[in-house]
């Protein structure tokens, strides 16, 4: 009686993989001598290196590239949201309903909030920094802009 196929049990035919080549190990096995690395050059050596991104001498793009800029290592970049995005929020705003609702992608070093739009209703509103022209926005409206400390191991 054949027996069930499943999961533990599933093999190749037998002949249909093919054995690894094993280089090295004497002439009968066609791979001695040489072990298929041919004669000379750098890539017949022992202990020979190829950095990655090696062109064969050939000017490597990492270093055809022109670089521009510059990158701050100590710079904080902060998520930013508009007052005119927090007029569909309701009661109390805090950076973490903003990453509920979808207005956030991430808080990185915290949240500032700009003053881009208008605000209809009273909020009180959590921030870790406020443009000028969202505070005055935000007071306009009846609401009220609480500064809060840095999230725990940012600057």
């Amino acid at each position: 009686m054949p027996r069930k196929l499943d999961l533990s049990n599933l093999r190749p035919a037998r002949g249909s993989r093919k054995k690894p080549k094993r280089v090295g190990r004497g002439p009968g096995s066609g791979h001695g001598k040489t072990a298929t690395r041919g004669h000379k050059g750098q890539l017949s050596r022992s202990g020979r290196k190829q950095y990655a991104g090696f062109e064969g001498g050939q000017m490597p793009l990492q270093r055809r590239v022109p670089k521009r800029g510059f990158t701050n290592l100590f710079g904080t970049e902060f998520a930013v949201v508009n007052v005119g995005a927090l007029d569909r929020l309701t009661g109390e705003v805090t950076p973490e309903i903003l990453v509920k609702e979808g207005l956030v992608k991430k808080l990185l070093s915290g949240v500032k909030v700009l003053g881009d739009g208008e605000l209809t209703k009273a909020l009180v509103v959590k921030a870790h920094r406020f443009s000028k022209s969202a505070l005055e926005k935000i007071a306009r409206a009846g609401g009220r802009a609480e500064v809060i400390a840095a999230p725990a191991g940012k600057a």
